[in-house]
Parts: structure tokens; sequence; C-alpha cells
């Protein structure tokens, strides 16, 4: 369930960009996102920073999409998150001394520092990467490529985290605990 939800924003706005166009899709994507939102909330009752961030940016792009009538703010919103994404990785990191993934996620998975050091450093690294993709495809490439490339370039993420979870699972026994990572990485 939680997988459709997450996605229906994005099919939405391919159904309505294909069939009506840029300003029909944003308009369809910024009320689908609403409403994902609106879910989520009811079901978790609160909101991720994440889910936050992507709300509002969808929101803000959106309405500058339409009110402006240039397709080139709803194109770029993606690269804005993928880089204020890594940006605050790295910078949590950096400046606060903290890993942001272990404080979201800590609670749920139990991985050695020097593990959630790396995929913090991973998720920053794919953010970066994502943004320089959106950007490019954005700038070089007609807004159909773009919504093409919107759709189908959700295999990045999705093997993005099917990686991530295969690198995570060498650091889990079946019981749940933690195989500590000095005696993972002798083998």
């Amino acid at each position: 369930m939680k997988i459709l939800l997450d996605f229906l924003p994005i099919l939405l706005f391919f159904g309505a960009y294909k069939l009506y166009g840029i300003y029909v899709g944003t308009a369809v994507l910024m009320v689908a996102t609403l409403v994902q939102m609106g879910v989520t909330y009811a079901l978790e009752r609160k909101l991720q920073t994440m889910q936050k961030a992507t709300l509002a940016l969808v929101l803000v792009f959106g309405t500058l999409t339409l009110v402006l009538q240039d397709e080139r703010f709803i194109k770029w919103k993606p690269t804005v998150l993928y880089a204020a994404m890594a940006f605050a990785l790295a910078v949590t990191v950096w400046v606060f001394k903290k890993n942001f993934l272990k404080l979201v996620l800590g609670s749920q998975l139990e991985l050695p520092d020097a593990v959630w050091m790396r995929l913090n450093w991973l998720w920053v690294a794919y953010c970066l990467f994502m943004a320089v993709v959106n950007g490019y495809v954005a700038y070089y490439f007609s807004t159909d490529a773009w919504v093409d490339f919107k759709l189908w370039g959700y295999v990045f993420p999705l093997a993005f985290i099917v990686g991530q979870g295969l690198y995570v699972s060498r650091y889990l026994r079946s019981d749940g605990d933690v195989v500590e990572i000095e005696s993972k990485e002798r083998r």
C-alpha cells in the first residue's frame, strides 16, 4: 500500500501530462501530493522531514510553474530537492557531528556506526547523482523526454534501495542481532 501511495503522484502526473500537457500535469501532481501527504498523516499521525520538504517544493515549484506558465520550475524541482538532501546529509555530519539516517532509522534498524556513516555518504552520493542527472535531462532534453525520464527514471531509486538493502543485510543475523563490522570485514 505504501509503495502505491509513494508512486501515485508521479503516475497521475505522467497520465495527466500525456493527456493534457505540463500545466494540467503539474496541477494534478500538486493535488496528488497533497492527498498523498494527507493520507500519510492520517495513517501515521506525522510527516517525516523529507515528506514535508517534498510537499513544500512540489507546491512552491508547481505554483511558480502554473502562475508564470513556465515549465522549467517543475522540471528543476527534483534537482533542488536532491541537492538539498545531499547538502543536509553532509552538513549534519560535518557541522553537527550527527548521522541523520541513524537518527531517523536507528530505532528500526541496529547497525554499527561505521555502517551508518557509509550509508550516509552513499545517500549523499546518490542524491548528488540524481540532482545532476535530473538537471542534465531538464536542461538538455525536451519536456516529453524529461517526463518519460521521471517515470522510467524510478529504476535509479529502486536499484539504490535494493543495493542498500543488500549492503545492510550483510550486517544483520537472522535472529536480528548485529554482526560486528570488524569480523565481517576480515572475510
